[in-house]
């Protein structure tokens, strides 16, 4: 579920009000490849954490023996570039975190507190959390309010009764050109880079409980030994897939439920009083609350993880001697991420523009970070019965065809 609530932030809540604002349910499809992906990926994510014991950033290090020749001329460069785009992409994204919260907050309020100061509040308080660790409840509690925002989105799409006809064409494939930007955001706020980086970490660190000691493990037979962690392997491979999958219906029914306004004009859908136009067919001038909370809730969530998921990658990429060395790496990480944030907001760029530019940055960076997964989860001798078959390795093929296709696509028309 952390995983889940990492993307199902305010770039989500934003990022589908605006395709079903301006497309209606065309792009529904988009959706349900942007879940597939995510369930695919996701998996690996997780089967490298519970099946291998490792971090993303951990194991792309052992891919290469140290001393190699290859070690320099191509593990070190990929390494570069990997926490280059979970860096830069990351900052940017939180900025649109931050900006979600403030917007829900300001949507609560009736904007009688100043954004600038709403953003430094939520900067100190994600930034107290992540570096006092005090977070867990608050977590929770996120998760919980996200949760209950995905009841409301579903019940407004139920009242919508939007036609049958239109949901079935939403699920064939339209790749024009006025469709790319909100395709490219679409599979950006859904396959979110970071998460493989936060999702192989955390499962590292959940599942590790539920494992044997050293000394258990010397007393086992072999076959009980690996017995036990392809039921880890399982608990979290099913754990992604009913999660994503949840997620993934949460974004539909956002969009299905925005579909109702895509006779407005979009230009106009600036701030959180406008985006709850989507819930207005149920909840009338309480729509405005309700979503404000929500995207509060999942912008301080997202604020809180987006941070995490880069301190993890540089923790794990670094050569440190000890734990405390990366406790110290981490929380400085979190916090400069968390800062950069605050002053991509202080340049005056409209929160919506910056919410969305954030998940087709996501989108441009899904296939290199995606082929580090890949490359990694192929290492046999370092993963043994952990790494990909066959079927893995072709879902994760084609994704990454279409992504690259559709990042290039996108480029071209800008261009």
């Amino acid at each position: 579920m952390l995983v889940a609530a990492a993307f199902i932030g305010p770039g989500t809540v934003t990022t589908c009000t605006l395709a079903g604002a301006q497309f209606g349910t065309s792009l529904l499809w988009a959706l349900g490849f942007a879940t597939l992906a995510t369930i695919v990926f996701q998996e690996m994510a997780a089967r490298l954490g519970a099946g291998a014991n490792m971090g993303l950033g951990e194991a792309l290090l052992q891919t290469v023996r140290p001393g190699s020749a290859s070690r320099v001329l191509v593990l070190w460069p990929i390494t570069a570039l990997v926490f280059v785009a979970i860096a830069v992409g990351n900052s940017a994204y939180q900025a649109g975190n931050l900006a979600g919260g403030a917007l829900g907050l300001q949507a609560c309020l009736d904007d009688a507190v100043p954004s600038t100061v709403i953003l430094a509040g939520l900067t100190v308080l994600a930034g107290g959390l992540l570096t006092f660790g005090g977070y867990r409840w608050i977590e929770r509690t996120l998760i919980a309010i996200v949760c209950v925002m995905g009841l409301c989105f579903a019940s407004t799409a139920w009242c919508v009764r939007p036609d049958v006809k239109s949901l079935l064409r939403g699920c064939v494939p339209d790749v024009a050109p006025e469709n790319l930007w909100s395709i490219a955001a679409l599979v950006g706020t859904t396959v979110v880079p970071y998460n493989l980086f936060l999702h192989a970490a955390a499962a590292k660190r959940r599942f590790r409980k539920t494992d044997v000691s050293g000394e258990e493990v010397a007393s086992l037979a072999l076959d009980e030994s690996e017995r036990r962690r392809a039921q880890r392997i399982g608990d979290a491979r099913w754990d992604t897939i009913i999660c994503v999958t949840i997620g993934g219906a949460i974004s539909s029914f956002i969009v299905i439920s925005a579909s109702a306004i895509s006779n407005t004009d979009t230009n106009e859908v600036e701030s959180a009083v406008d985006l709850a136009k989507a819930l207005e067919p149920v909840f009338g001038s309480l729509a405005r609350y309700l979503i404000g909370t929500g995207l509060l809730a999942a912008g301080l969530t997202s604020a809180i993880t987006a941070p995490m998921a880069t301190g993890y990658v540089l923790s794990e990429l670094l050569p440190l001697q000890n734990e405390k060395h990366r406790t110290l790496v981490f929380k400085t990480t979190c916090l400069l991420v968390l800062i950069i944030g605050c002053l991509l907001n202080a340049l005056g760029i409209k929160p919506v523009v910056m919410i969305v530019s954030a998940q087709v940055a996501n989108g441009l960076l899904l296939p290199v970070i995606a082929c580090v997964l890949l490359w990694v989860m192929n290492q046999k001798r370092l993963l043994g019965n952990c790494s990909n078959g066959i079927m893995s390795n072709l879902l994760g093929f084609v994704i990454v065809l279409v992504a690259t296709g559709l990042g290039a696509r996108l480029l071209v028309c800008a261009w």
